[in-house]
């Protein structure tokens, strides 16, 4: 299989999971080339993303391992498993990267938590409101680019609409709720859009409020995707210089238990619909 020029996050990921395997062995790139009959160059780049791998050679490279996890060893073969093009695809090299990595991590997970403190979350916010956001950027982006974006976002939110969506628990801070991104009628609109949303099942919205008083972490806006074994577990950071992705178990511990302190500080899911209503109405 050629190379890969800019491999996703999610192709990375596998090919990190294969690195973590190959370390808790104790095992070697030469030991890992011997196996599959492989020069030392093509591991390292299977190992970080650039060089894809078959199923059937994970199996081989778990078994030789020594890794006994079956979900964990199934987990990684469904990752190296061929999909067709998925729908983002047609956004690449017409969009930042980030941004469809973002879409990929939430599509294959099994459930989400988000933090925000500045800005809607991105699964609930209206089209208004991503176009107010896109219209903020510096450097400003282009008309087309903006547009590009909000039709990325409301596609994005397929993934609360299936046949079998996935649990979706936002906790927003008062004070995204307040910034009137795109004026008070784009924003009254994205106030009621959020109770609309927090009125579906498996979509959770809490409203961590100013009296909670300091909190931990940076203030960026965070998500925690949950994979299909605990191992697979990843959180996503907003930045001004793009997303970034992280999945050190001390790392996962950290915003783990940032998104509990937000569960344990906010509303409850009805007092914080009466909330945002309240604000809409204002």
């Amino acid at each position: 299989m050629p190379p890969r020029s800019v491999p996703s996050e999610r192709q990375k990921r596998l090919g990190a999971e294969l690195r973590r395997m190959r370390n808790d062995a104790g095992e070697t790139t030469e030991f890992a080339a011997r196996l599959l009959g492989l020069d030392r160059a093509k591991i390292s780049n299977i190992e970080s993303g650039v060089r894809a791998i078959t199923p059937e050679r994970v199996r081989t490279l778990a078994t030789n391992y020594g890794c006994n996890d079956e979900r964990y060893v199934e987990a990684i073969v469904s990752m190296a498993e061929p999909r067709p093009k998925d729908w983002w695809e047609t956004y690449r090299g017409q969009l930042p990267a980030g941004l469809l990595d973002i879409i990929e991590l939430e599509w294959h997970a099994t459930s989400v938590r988000a933090g925000a403190f500045l800005h809607a979350p991105g699964l609930l916010q209206t089209d208004g409101y991503v176009r107010a956001v896109g219209k903020a950027a510096l450097p400003p982006l282009s008309d087309h680019e903006i547009e590009l974006r909000v039709a990325l976002r409301l596609q994005r939110q397929q993934l609360l609409h299936q046949s079998e969506p996935i649990s979706y628990t936002a906790y927003i801070h008062e004070a995204a709720l307040r910034i009137e991104f795109g004026g008070m009628k784009v924003m009254r609109a994205q106030l009621n859009h959020l109770c609309e949303m927090s009125e579906l099942s498996h979509v959770e919205v809490r409203v961590v409020p100013f009296s909670s008083g300091a909190f931990p972490g940076a203030g960026q806006a965070l998500v925690y995707a949950a994979g299909i074994v605990p191992q697979l577990d990843t959180v996503q950071l907003d930045s001004a210089h793009g997303p970034g992705f992280t999945h050190a178990p001390a790392q996962l511990d950290k915003y783990r238990a940032q998104l509990d302190w937000m569960e344990a500080t906010s509303f409850s899911s009805g007092k914080s619909r009466d909330f945002i209503l309240a604000l809409a109405k204002a």
